[in-house]
């Protein structure tokens, strides 16, 4: 289990099991962000608190942030799946470093093919030290 936090400690998420990957994706949104994603679903293996601002990409995701500290925490699907389930995905950068730092980076066309793109060997690690 791992456990993230804003950086004034009034949002808070916990995913049950360390990741095998995280996500860089370059779309308008999360490049501006600089996230890193772990993906999940609510309730499940992801679990968030506290207050929030969203910011509603189209119709598809929120975006949560703390309102006080700014801090992107988090998003969530806007669209319930089969069985009633919502897609989420917690920002890795809001835990210690060494907790995750070889969690391999994997990168998403969110701009252009929406496509996965190739591990380059990279990991959590290569970014932060």
């Amino acid at each position: 289990m791992i456990e993230g936090a804003c950086h004034c400690g009034e949002v808070h998420w916990r995913l049950d099991a360390v990741p095998d990957s995280a996500t860089a994706c370059n779309c308008t949104v999360c490049r501006r962000y600089g996230a890193l994603w772990a993906y999940d679903f609510e309730g499940e293996g992801i679990t968030v608190s506290g207050p929030t601002t969203v910011y509603s990409r189209g119709r598809m995701i929120g975006f949560h942030f703390c309102g006080s500290c700014g801090c992107i925490a988090y998003w969530r699907s806007l669209i319930a799946e089969e069985g009633n389930r919502r897609r989420i995905a917690v920002n890795l950068r809001l835990t210690e470093p060494d907790e995750i730092a070889q969690v391999a980076i994997d990168h998403f066309d969110g701009l252009v093919s929406f496509d996965d793109l190739p591990r380059d060997g990279k990991c959590v690690a290569d970014y932060w030290f």
